[in-house]
């Protein structure tokens, strides 16, 4: 039988596009249980895109949750091997609360994980897959890409107090110039101390421009050899579809290095997340490092529909005395074909049709180009 996709839903097409094209870069499908143990979820709440978790006590009376994250269950049950490179990805349902209606849903979400001896080209392997599944999602697509260590060592050039530091993370998350002000003077330190940071946060230029001013910016400074990993990663991406965006902050207790949003047009927020979290490994005990990225599978309920569905591509008439052998075969021939096959005894005044058959008793009649 030949399959035709446009059966599906958004959210099912591009699962099966997103996982064909992770399997063919070599990552291994990972399953998992639908539910964890609630404390694995207290201990990282500040991971979790919310800390709403739906709750249970199993016959053991131990506290269980449905899974509200995937990249927590993936460090928790794989083995912790540094010398080793691990690639997996999932297909998996998260329990959250949705932003559209703002109740508990249940969630498809794909992505991927790379585990273990992370380097340079692991690293370029994950951004590009980031690129190519927003692109099989739509090829009208924007990645925003941040690095936290150039964003940490200009937060560093401040000479912040740490409350200082946190504050002033969360307003370049924000790039709110104002507040980043405000923290400098309360800690009696010149605005001026903040200029690297505030010039950062403010980038607006092409993808080369962004790496040149970077370059310029943190020449002969200890986060240079930083700045050219990153300008080496951003010359692999399209630069037509990649911003250079520092206020992209994730949490600085989880995650280290690159970090990263996917936008595609018609939905008014990021349906991609990911960057390296390599500190989450460290909190669970964790020698090997990790990076990897999820594409929120229910968010393209919102993309545009497919066409309306234009009718079948045959129809089949039958009465009393047509032969049931006869409708039968024909009937299985034409879905055989991929042909979509309607069975009826009278044919709906303006229904459409690209063929119409008439079973009798001993033959068929066909109508090319009903209309």
């Amino acid at each position: 039988m030949i399959v035709d996709d446009s059966i599906l839903r958004s959210e099912e097409r591009a699962g099966f596009r997103l996982r064909q094209l992770y399997r063919s870069h070599g990552y291994t499908p990972f399953r998992m249980s639908k539910f964890e143990e609630y404390d694995l979820y207290v201990r990282n709440k500040n991971f979790l895109v919310s800390d709403n978790v739906i709750t249970f006590t199993d016959t053991s009376g131990r506290l269980m949750a449905l899974k509200p994250d995937v990249t927590l269950s993936i460090v928790k049950n794989t083995r912790d091997d540094p010398q080793t490179v691990s690639k997996l990805y999932y297909h998996e349902n998260v329990y959250r609360i949705s932003e559209k209606s703002r109740t508990f849903r249940e969630i498809s979400q794909v992505g991927l994980e790379c585990l273990g001896a992370v380097d340079l080209w692991c690293k370029a392997e994950v951004l590009t897959l980031a690129a190519e599944s927003l692109l099989a999602v739509s090829p009208d697509y924007i990645l925003d890409v941040s690095h936290l260590g150039i964003l940490s060592a200009a937060v560093e050039a401040a000479g912040l107090s740490e409350e200082g530091a946190q504050k002033v993370f969360q307003y370049a998350g924000e790039k709110n110039l104002h507040d980043i002000d405000k923290t400098l003077e309360e800690e009696g330190l010149p605005t001026e101390k903040g200029g690297l940071l505030k010039a950062l946060i403010t980038l607006k230029s092409t993808p080369d421009e962004a790496v040149s001013a970077l370059a310029s910016l943190f020449a002969n400074t200890p986060a240079a050899p930083l700045v050219a990993e990153f300008s080496d990663l951003i010359a692999l991406l399209p630069k037509e579809r990649l911003r250079v965006d520092f206020s992209v902050v994730n949490d600085m207790n989880y995650y280290s290095g690159l970090v990263f949003r996917g936008f595609v047009n018609g939905i008014p927020t990021g349906i991609l997340s990911g960057g390296e979290y390599s500190r989450l490994m460290r909190k669970m005990g964790k020698k090997s490092d990790a990076l990897g990225f999820a594409v929120y599978l229910d968010l393209l309920e919102e993309l545009a529909a497919p066409p309306a569905d234009g009718g079948a591509d045959a129809v089949i008439l039958y009465d009393d005395s047509s032969s049931l052998p006869l409708l039968f075969s024909l009937a299985e021939k034409l879905v055989r074909e991929g042909r979509r096959v309607e069975t009826m005894r009278a044919l709906p005044d303006g229904m459409p049709a690209k063929t119409l058959f008439r079973v009798g008793k001993e033959q068929v009649v066909t109508i090319e180009n009903h209309a």
